[in-house]
Formats: structure tokens, sequence, C-alpha cells
């Protein structure tokens, strides 16, 4: 994909994340979208404290955060050629993400057939050697693949 084909996705891709309520309240920031891959931002938020003791964020906004990835990683592969629902997500969450540290999911289809596509997901706080959550998910696929 030439540099120019892949600004204007990555452009179209950032308004349209703009345009969803959620992801614009949760300040979701799309950084990565090419072939498959997406990668989103998403800063601490007080607003989005599961555990007011701890300061640490509530599974909810990881999960939202790790959907929104995963469906952009699927909208962008190169065999979808529309849009995409989540039609199963599972999320295991491996620890605590670090009050105050920003959260970054990297999602990756992997896999295309006509109606379902296949994605794995790595939620990570700064210290990224050490997954806060990873996810597995199944989306629609409009139009079908020929």
């Amino acid at each position: 994909m030439s540099d120019k084909n892949r600004n204007a996705k990555i452009q179209m891709a950032r308004q349209f994340m703009a345009a969803i309520p959620h992801a614009r309240d949760l300040g979701m920031e799309l950084t990565e979208l090419e072939g498959g891959v997406a990668t989103i931002t998403m800063p601490y938020d007080e607003r989005l404290i599961g555990d007011p003791e701890t300061g640490i964020l509530h599974g909810g906004a990881v999960a939202a955060l790790m959907d929104s990835c995963c469906g952009a990683a699927v909208m962008c592969h190169p065999s979808n050629p529309g849009g995409t629902a989540t039609i199963d997500l599972r999320v295991d969450y491996m620890r605590s993400a670090t009050p105050g540290q920003a959260l970054s999911t990297t999602a990756t289809c992997y896999h295309i057939t006509r109606s379902v596509a296949f994605v794995r997901a790595t939620a990570v706080d700064e210290d990224t050697q050490n997954p806060v959550a990873m996810a597995t998910g199944t989306f629609t696929v409009e139009g079908g693949r020929t």
C-alpha cells in the first residue's frame, strides 16, 4: 500500500473512531492501521476507575479498547470488503493495568472466511513486557469474500 493510500485509510479510520461516541469519550486514538493490524491507545482517565481505593481501571474499559481495536484490524484486512461487527470476544485479564498509565492494544486479523474474521489482541500499559489482557474474537465480514 502506498504511503498516500495508507495515510488516507488511517485518516478515514480516525474520523470513524471520532464519530463513535464511546471511542471518543474514552479518548481512544488510532495509531496504526495496515494489512489487518491495528493499534489503538487510550489514556488513563479517573472516570474509568473500577476500584477507587487503588485507582485501577475497570475491566470494561479495557474490553472496550480491545473490541474497538479488533474491529479496526478486521476493517483494514486486505480481504475484507466492508465493515464489521463483533460476534464474540473473549478477554483474558492477565493483571491490573497500572494506575496513571495509558493503555495500548494491538490487534491482528489473522484469518478471514466468507463471513467471519478471526482476531487476536494484546493490551499493554507502559510496562509493555507484561500484558494487561489478551483477547481472541470473531467478527462479521460484510459483503463476503470471493
